[in-house]
């Protein structure tokens, strides 16, 4: 027989409340064991291989470098949906949903046990599913609760434990949720303390970054600064939480088709002649205009002369760099053996690298985008071909290469903006232009559709490194107009006009936006 709806609801808001409260236990035992196994990361972790790019380039669109903590409330908020379906069946058959309840419960452990990360790994999962399954069945045995001989004959609009049930289903859900956001807050604290005390002693580099020119930086309010810090510095990668790795054991293996297979630990590669450069690294999933692009000073050892030790037979064209997460890049052999400061790097403005950044050693490549070279927590480099092998994103569509095209951007003024012309009638735009490895040659700006001004440039730090660039306008109208930019390279190559997405190789078209002049 059907179960009533009286019955069925109740059951569908204890399964929900059961899940939000899994989720949160689970998440604060994690932190309380200090281990990345909360269950929304587990799963999180076994999805993002599976996700369809095209779903993966629109949460980075969306969300930026908050793609990972939108996942992680996308599963909570599923695991509800799922929650309330076995609520649903509860209603009709409670020892299955018990059942059903524990089983999505111990997934998570399962996927942790079985990625090699131990049996303290499934603690937090077990400690989620035995309070959640308690509150479960604490839920539905209120909701049960007989009606007294009083309130059938005074019909009580609700009875006692009626009350009680949506009273404590109200609190636990508040509390689950809460506990949730706590472990996550608990988790981006971690990761921000762990990136402050992953300390190295670094050595005085051998060769030591240029000293930045005095006209490298254009005083306009509102512009990006050259050099970004590294907090603000943006992360895209695969690991919801970064790896943790010690120093002290980390090894980087160099294999392949090479002459000399070689293993070097950190206390090797601190003892070889360590360079410093400045470079600027892109995102291939940065939109038109977007932000998921910056400038560091990196510290580190040439890729080139690493790969000179391991001697690449004839015939390989490909670096194939894999990450301790799993993660892998394909990366033109050419490009890590001609004269562009490419580095296995261990430092990133001034300090050890952040976790969040790569600690304890990171791949750098000056003219690519970071798909193909930027390899986070690196432990392997292996020479291959192309032909043979093939890296995490090239697998999903993007092309193999991945260079970076030239590309400006408008900082100042702010999207709407009300701009008040200073010195009679003078509107300021200013912004900054990209091109790595090739070089800025000028800035052109416009304001509605007019004719092309030239914009002035900073001083180029180095050809690997994005410039400033600011213009001045006169004679504008009072009312709204749209200022566009566009960026030349050192080899003649305009930024082009035409509009396409980032897949398979970087989004294209040129940076407007639209602005009041009182």
């Amino acid at each position: 027989m059907m179960a009533s709806a009286r019955r069925t609801w109740p059951s569908v808001i204890a399964g929900i409340v059961a899940t939000l409260i899994y989720f949160g236990v689970a998440e604060l035992i994690a932190r309380g064991l200090d281990v990345a196994s909360a269950p929304a990361l587990l799963i999180g972790q076994a999805l993002i291989p599976l996700m369809p790019t095209a779903l993966i380039k629109s949460a980075i669109a969306v969300f930026g470098t908050h793609d990972k903590l939108a996942l992680v409330i996308t599963i909570v908020a599923g695991g509800a949906v799922l929650g309330a379906i076995i609520g649903w069946i509860g209603a009709r058959r409670r020892g299955l949903a018990l059942v059903l309840l524990i089983g999505f419960g111990l997934l998570p452990a399962v996927v942790g046990f079985s990625s090699g990360a131990g049996l303290v790994a499934t603690l937090p999962s077990l400690g989620g599913i035995a309070v959640g399954a308690a509150t479960f069945l604490v839920l539905i045995r209120l909701a049960d609760a007989p009606e007294s001989e009083t309130e059938k004959h005074d019909r009580t609009p609700a009875r006692p434990g009626r009350r009680a049930f949506f009273g404590l289903a109200a609190g636990l859900s508040v509390v689950g949720i809460a506990a949730v956001a706590a472990g996550q807050s608990a988790a981006t604290l971690a990761r921000s303390a762990a990136g402050k005390v992953t300390k190295l002693v670094l050595p005085r580099p051998a060769t030591s970054a240029p000293e930045i020119p005095a006209g490298a930086e254009l005083d306009v309010p509102g512009l990006t600064p050259l050099v970004t810090e590294s907090s603000d510095f943006y992360r895209i990668d695969t690991a919801l939480f970064p790896p943790s790795i010690d120093a002290g054991t980390w090894e980087l293996r160099v294999h392949g088709m090479v002459e000399n297979e070689f293993t070097i630990t950190m206390a090797e590669l601190l003892d070889l002649p360590l360079q410093e450069h400045y470079v600027t690294l892109a995102c291939v999933s940065n939109e038109v205009g977007g932000d998921l692009v910056g400038n560091a000073k990196w510290l580190g050892y040439p890729i080139r002369d690493l790969l000179a030790r391991a001697k690449p037979h004839a015939g390989a064209d490909m670096v194939l760099s894999g990450s301790d997460d799993g993660f892998t890049a394909s990366t033109p052999l050419e490009v890590l053996t001609d004269d562009r400061a490419a580095l296995l790097a261990v430092a990133m403005n001034g300090h050890a690298l952040p976790r969040d950044h790569g600690y304890p050693a990171r791949l750098v490549v000056p003219g690519l985008y970071g798909y193909v070279s930027a390899t986070k927590w690196v432990t392997d480099i292996e020479v291959t071909k192309f032909a043979e092998k093939e890296a995490y994103w090239t697998t999903r569509g993007w092309s193999t290469h991945g260079p970076v095209l030239v590309a400006s951007r408008i900082d100042v003024p702010r999207p709407g903006a009300t701009v008040k012309p200073k010195s009679g009638d003078r509107v300021v735009t200013a912004g900054m232009a990209w091109a790595q490895h090739t070089g800025i040659e000028k800035v052109q700006v416009r304001i509605d559709n007019g004719d092309w001004q030239e914009a002035e440039l900073s001083e180029e730090l180095t050809s690997d490194t994005w410039r400033q660039w600011r213009c001045e306008h006169t004679g504008l109208s009072a009312d709204t107009h749209t200022v566009s930019v566009r960026a030349i390279d050192l080899d003649g190559n305009v930024q082009t006009s035409e509009r396409r997405p980032a897949i398979p190789g970087a989004a294209t078209g040129l940076h407007e936006r639209q602005f009041t002049v009182e």
